[in-house]
């Protein structure tokens, strides 16, 4: 755990405020649902509640699917790291920041199929040797909210991507977000 030096009083409603910086930091805006843990020794920890974290083990699975079927990469976030990765190394992706390029894309709510010429990075690290490369970036939406993207990259540069893999990509989003509404 990282102390910030920062200290706030708890007001006559129960309410502490996160100040502005920590929240832009880490991308926590209003209406961004928190979990709350606490510890033994009276820690109170305060985490960002992914629903799309709830389903992770079954997420690295169906990317699994998806790269063998397609023969792409397939990645799933959720809105702030990358939770699966299958068709290239894991640790190049996996838990990495998701770059604001990306975070805009799915705000906008719609897919989008881009060539090795208009790629955007996908992970804030930005490992461009893996990213930049014709993409298929799809948002999850659950319950009218947005948790997440599936995504498709080519293997090859060069390589074109079309409907029929924005059409995979939408089908898998879709299913996704069924799952966590159940």
């Amino acid at each position: 755990m990282k102390a910030t030096g920062v200290v706030r009083r708890i007001d006559d409603l129960g309410r502490i405020v996160i100040p502005k910086e920590i929240r832009k930091t880490l991308r926590i805006k209003e209406g961004s649902p928190l979990e709350i843990f606490t510890e033994k020794d009276g820690d109170i920890i305060l985490r960002k509640y992914s629903p799309i974290g709830e389903i992770t083990s079954f997420s690295s699975e169906y990317v699994e699917s998806l790269s063998k079927v397609t023969d792409l990469i397939a990645i799933i976030t959720d809105k702030d790291v990358v939770i699966a990765v299958s068709g290239t190394q894991k640790k190049d992706l996996l838990e990495q920041k998701i770059s604001s390029s990306l975070e805009k894309i799915m705000d906008k709510r719609e897919s989008v199929i881009y060539d090795d010429s208009q790629a955007i990075l996908i992970t804030e690290k930005g490992n461009e040797e893996k990213e930049l490369k014709s993409q298929v970036i799809v948002p999850i939406i659950s319950d009218s909210e947005i948790t997440g993207s599936v995504i498709l990259l080519a293997k090859e540069p060069g390589t074109k991507l079309g409907k029929e893999e924005e059409k995979i990509a939408q089908i898998a989003a879709n299913f996704l977000g069924n799952q966590m509404e159940i």
